[in-house]
């Protein structure tokens, strides 16, 4: 019986070490933002989003974001109805998702200065997934991890259709903007 009970206590032991061992250090935050842009000489539009998820692994630089499309607020109602109902038909659609991963991530050392990096992964909007490599910068600042990317996006690549008679009011490559503040789990 001794070594039935010792052998249960290496179990125990070994599988509290490789738990601890193994274990992803998280960070979170349920409260990123993200804007687009759009210019033309017509009109500008602009909307932003608060309500961006996003989780990183600071073992391996992998991370997702994802955010509810009628999250995002524009300066005139009507626009934002235009664009919930008719252009990223959010009731079909109702989130865009990324997944990937921050590049050579074992070379970077976070410090309080911005490090310029690479961001590489699949990006969801309006039911299309579309590969990206795009630039980003992340540092530290207290026991946060910052993030910041601005990229643009062609409605284009993920069968956004704009009608006719609005659409030299609207961009067809997009601004986006991102950025987070990532907690520790």
């Amino acid at each position: 019986m001794s070594i039935v009970f010792s052998n249960k206590k290496i179990f125990i032991l070994l599988f509290l070490f490789f738990s601890f061992t193994f274990a992803k250090e998280r960070y979170i935050t349920r409260e990123g933002f993200i804007s687009f842009f759009s210019s033309t000489p017509l009109e500008d539009i602009k909307a932003i989003n608060k309500q961006v998820s996003c989780v990183l692994d600071k073992s391996t630089g992998e991370f997702a974001f994802q955010l509810p499309i009628k999250g995002f607020t524009f300066k005139n109602a009507l626009m934002q109805e235009h664009f919930n109902e008719s252009y990223l038909e959010s009731d079909i659609y109702p989130k865009s998702v990324f997944k990937g991963k921050i590049l050579d991530w074992n070379k970077i050392q976070l410090s309080e200065d911005p490090i310029e990096v690479f961001i590489e992964g699949e990006l969801t909007i309006h039911g299309i997934k579309q590969k990206i490599k795009e630039p980003g910068k992340i540092w530290r600042s207290s026991k946060s991890i910052i993030g910041e990317s601005n990229f643009n996006v062609a409605l284009v690549d993920y069968n956004i259709k704009v009608p006719k008679v609005v659409r030299s009011n609207i961009a067809e490559v997009i601004n986006v903007n991102v950025s987070v503040q990532l907690n520790p789990r």
